[in-house]
């Protein structure tokens, strides 16, 4: 049994640190919302008071926070892991964040001797509860090595993309063009709506030809075409429109740091960010209701 400390259980950290329990690990857990530390006990996380709590006994340490600043500011800080944890405890971060947030904490730890990754994944909350998540891993070799065994419990594709910061510039490219690809189903969608097509026709036809893809068959946004849709829950968030927004706008920003025009992408952060600014604990999938307007 390996002690796992392991910060922010939400709606992905959550699931993770239970599956991590199940693979036999003593999990000392930490959140700010009392919601997600009543699911993470009943799941047989031990609930620590504090981040110093949940990683002084830790041999391995597991992030999953909203930011870059976050994650720099519980690992960095004062009171943080960096001030609390043994020599040799390993650090997994599973946040989505900017390249130079996940570069700087890689430097820290590398500093003091601490093996670090960053590894950000991707399948929504669905996976993340079935232990199916896809891992794009930043960091050494050797640190790849020494977390493979944790972040197998909670995933089925674990993939070492580089060095330190490559596995969120995976992640980014990677929910760069989820964000493009279910504006566009969108779009389909409305535009097939004002052309009197059926909706149902529409999905039969695009989802065995050319148009098809990963977003239209797990994130549709139409009702009643794919089963456990938000879009059938009045879109209840499987993944928020505001944290697409974010994914979309670290994207851009990392590609206007690296001289790289994106003209379809830069359209969808700017749709996505209109629906955050409205409707942002909305799914992803009701950026229909943006294109369309709001009803």
């Amino acid at each position: 049994m390996t002690t796992v400390g392991f910060i922010g259980l939400g709606n992905m950290g959550g699931p993770m640190a239970a599956n991590l329990v199940a693979a036999g690990h003593d999990v000392h857990g930490f959140d700010l919302s009392a919601d997600a530390v009543v699911a993470a006990r009943e799941a047989g996380v031990v609930i620590a008071g504090s981040v110093a709590d949940a990683v002084a006994k830790a041999d391995v340490v597991v992030t999953m926070l909203p930011t870059g600043r976050h994650v720099q500011d519980v690992v960095l800080g004062e009171d943080g892991v960096l001030a609390h944890v043994a020599p040799g405890t390993l650090l997994i971060d599973s946040s989505t964040i900017d390249i130079q947030s996940a570069r700087a904490v890689h430097a820290a730890l590398t500093d003091r001797a601490l093996p670090v990754v960053d590894a950000p994944v991707s399948g929504g909350v669905a996976k993340a509860r079935a232990g199916t998540l896809t891992f794009m891993v930043g960091g050494t070799r050797d640190a790849f090595t020494l977390a493979r065994p944790y972040l197998e419990p909670m995933g089925a594709n674990i993939v070492h993309t580089g060095a330190a910061g490559a596995g969120q510039a995976a992640k980014i490219c990677n929910n760069m063009l989820f964000g493009t690809t279910m504006t566009a189903v969108a779009e389909a969608f409305v535009l097939a709506e004002r052309l009197g097509l059926d909706a149902r026709s529409l999905y039969e036809i695009v989802s065995t030809s050319s148009g098809d893809s990963w977003a239209l068959r797990n994130f549709c946004p139409w009702p009643g075409l794919v089963a456990g849709s938000a879009a059938d829950n009045g879109y209840r968030a499987n993944f928020a429109a505001a944290l697409m927004s974010k994914d979309l706008r670290l994207a851009l920003t990392a590609a206007e740091e690296a001289g790289v025009e994106l003209p379809v992408s830069g359209r969808a952060d700017a749709v996505f960010a209109a629906l955050a600014s409205a409707e942002g604990h909305l799914d992803a999938s009701a950026v229909i209701r943006e294109i369309r307007g709001r009803d």
